[in-house]
């Protein structure tokens, strides 16, 4: 297009942890002039930077979501001619000031263009703000004609939007009327994926404590209104202790009450090593990634680390793609489930998982991508009669799991048995 003489300004949106990746993606690849700025620091740098960039060659501009709605106003002055919404299910909500901004952003660039792999992660109603941002003569302006128009709401409080049968085909026929889909199959050719649940055996003080938590658990739900969010805070606490803590989130508060799954962990760690193969964990908590660092650490095994605190995010994983001697990378499901490539890696173990099924399925294609030789295995370490077996099945069949478990409640059952 820049050939062409279509575009010389292009504004590229993409989550904070992966601006990285399209500067490296430009030097290796770009096969043309371009003058290239990731905005980062204070708003005055990135509007400074911003109003810097310039020349004949094509200019490109890269910044993150939060950012593009802060700046709205100065990216509007900047005038691109192209936007492109890098992991566009990002803005899948659409009433929030991040999907508000890149709609009347996009509504003003000539060219649009937005790349994800989810864009539907729980529910087909999530396509209506990537397409008001993309083309709004696709389902027009309003969310909730769109909403009226393709869905029917049930469930309590009406609050639950079920795709109406009679107009799924219309619904798909628009979707891909605009888009390109490839998938895995069609355009890489990777190798078998296995799964292993590996299940574990909480130790019996540790169970006592998780059936304590889940008697309160619905005794505190009976008391009160039931809510997909009261629900998903309960299931919170019991996902944390089948994890090996009680408390917070922050490792100085949470108190360890089993190494059970830290103890079969180390096992698959010790395995791999005999084996010379490396490792990919994965967890949902800090402080089980603290435990897993501590016993890394203890073992003298060294480790890449990527959480949301971690600043040197390309430098952790160049060193595990790279050197021999990391054999481990450790991160977190909501940081290193976008943007990076651990193929240096076949084996996968998930600690632990969060709810999103965006983030399940984008951090399973961290070592299942181009450049994957052998076969990819995932194990799942799974505490028997708990939560996380009702967590992986709704993950695995791609199932809306709050609610289920608010539909399992009105049914009369635990929904955390």
């Amino acid at each position: 297009m820049y050939n062409a003489g279509r575009i010389r300004r292009v504004l590229i949106v993409a989550p904070l942890s992966i601006l990285g990746v399209w500067q490296d993606e430009f030097n290796n690849f770009a096969d043309f002039d371009y003058n290239l700025a990731v905005l980062t620091g204070t708003s005055a740098k990135k509007i400074d930077t911003l109003r810097h960039l310039n020349g004949s060659a094509l200019q490109v501009a890269v910044i993150n979501y939060e950012s593009a709605w802060r700046l709205e106003k100065e990216l509007t002055a900047w005038n691109p001619d192209l936007i492109i919404a890098d992991e566009g299910h990002k803005i899948k909500t659409h009433n929030i000031s991040a999907s508000k901004a890149m709609h009347r952003l996009g509504a003003r660039a000539r060219y649009r263009l937005l790349l994800t792999g989810t864009p539907v992660t729980n529910k087909a109603i999530d396509v209506f703000s990537q397409y008001k941002f993309l083309n709004p003569a696709i389902f027009g302006q309003s969310f909730y004609a769109f909403r009226n128009r393709y869905f029917d709401m049930v469930g309590y409080g009406n609050h639950t939007p079920v795709l109406k049968k009679s107009m799924e085909r219309e619904l798909t026929e628009k979707i891909h009327s605009i888009a390109y889909r490839a998938t895995k199959a069609e355009c890489l050719d990777l190798p078998e994926t296995t799964d292993i649940i590996r299940k574990v055996e909480l130790e019996p003080q540790a169970m006592l404590l998780y059936r304590n938590l889940v008697k309160d658990s619905y005794a505190e739900l009976s008391e009160g209104e039931v809510t997909i969010t009261n629900v998903l805070t309960k299931l919170l606490r019991l996902s944390q202790l089948t994890g090996g803590f009680l408390g917070s989130d922050d490792s100085s508060k949470a108190e360890q009450v089993s190494t059970a799954k830290l103890k079969v962990l180390e096992d698959i760690i010790d395995s791999a090593l005999e084996e010379n193969k490396k490792l990919v964990v994965i967890a949902r908590f800090i402080p089980e990634i603290n435990a897993i660092c501590r016993m890394l650490d203890k073992k003298g095994v060294r480790y890449s680390l990527l959480t949301g605190s971690v600043k040197d995010r390309d430098e952790q994983v160049a060193q595990f793609q790279n050197y021999p001697d990391v054999p481990v990378f450790v991160g977190q499901i909501a940081t290193a489930g976008l943007g990076i490539t651990l193929t240096a890696a076949s084996t996968m173990v998930f600690y632990s998982l969060d709810y999103s099924m965006s983030n399940f399925e984008q951090t399973k294609a961290r070592i299942h991508r181009a450049g994957q030789r052998v076969p990819c295995t995932y194990i799942y370490l799974t505490a028997a009669g708990t939560v996380d077996e009702k967590v992986l099945k709704a993950l695995k069949n791609k199932a809306n799991l709050a609610k289920s478990l608010v539909d399992d409640y009105r049914a009369g059952q635990n929904p955390f048995q």
